[in-house]
């Protein structure tokens, strides 16, 4: 274990200061329990959705457009690419196995 996963790992709380495995905390009903009762109720749960779909960096209609041109370019080549190897292929295979 290197220096940066053992820092990570204190940070984390799975090593103590010292490098020792730190104690493991026994999981209880009532932990449990309240975990369960800190649920998001739907209107925060999509409320935070939209917040977040707003820090989000949408491409321009230009680059959209750009770059379906690109991938579809790239398709058809590669397509074409394919299809021409595994034509040539099958004839120079049926050439081989002809009397």
């Amino acid at each position: 274990m290197n220096r940066e996963q053992k820092r990570m790992m204190q940070r984390q709380g799975q090593v103590g200061a010292d490098g020792a495995a730190a104690p493991r905390r026994a999981t209880s009903t009532q932990d449990l329990q309240r975990r369960r009762g800190q649920r998001t109720k739907p209107a925060q749960f999509f409320r935070e959705i939209r917040e977040e779909m707003r820090q989000v960096a949408w491409p321009t209609r230009p680059e959209v457009i750009n770059y379906t041109t690109i991938v579809f370019f790239v398709l058809v080549f590669m397509s074409a690419l394919i299809f021409g190897l595994g034509y040539g292929f099958s004839k120079f295979v049926t050439f081989l196995f002809q009397k």
